[in-house]
């Protein structure tokens, strides 16, 4: 089970030694607007969208490890993952990742698209701390403005596209 509990509606995390952060942003209203969420949610659009890539980019799967690159400033920074949770119902789906060795940081994340009414919501968790690697651990102020970055972007690439 992971530690952000993408079937939850509330989250109630342990969050011993993390940086805990959640939010919600509506990504429009009705059907088309839903199924479109979920396809994209599920086959990691919400990272490619936002400037990653993922590979493979299957639709996410328990115990799948993709491999996720991210491209600041011209590099290629590797991100190994693991999926440890999916969670698929008529009003809830999405999915959690944890870090696997050799991510810059440490934790776990999840991408989650729920209906309230006819509201399509998408909210995102995290749990993060520096990663054990050396190098990673004295970038980590660093990172967590990379991610602050990332996340604004993981909103807007889905809320901007989605059909209206």
């Amino acid at each position: 089970m992971s530690l952000t509990r993408p079937a939850d509606r509330q989250w109630r995390a342990q969050s011993a030694g993390f940086r805990r952060w959640e939010k919600s942003a509506e990504l429009g209203r009705g059907d088309d607007v839903w199924r479109w969420a979920i396809r994209e949610v599920m086959q990691w659009g919400v990272k490619t969208r936002s400037g990653f890539t993922v590979t493979p980019g299957e639709r996410a799967a328990a115990g799948d490890r993709p491999v996720i690159m991210a491209h600041p400033f011209g590099l290629s920074v590797r991100e190994p993952v693991e999926v440890v949770e999916v969670v698929e119902t008529g009003e809830r789906v999405g999915f959690a990742y944890r870090t696997l060795p050799g991510h810059p940081v440490s934790g776990e994340e999840a991408f989650i698209v729920h209906r309230d009414g006819e509201a399509v919501i998408l909210t995102i968790r995290s749990l993060t701390r520096p990663g054990s690697q050396w190098g990673w651990r004295t970038a980590y102020p660093a990172l967590l403005i990379a991610q602050h970055v990332a996340r604004r972007r993981y909103f807007r690439a889905l809320r901007v596209r989605a059909p209206r």
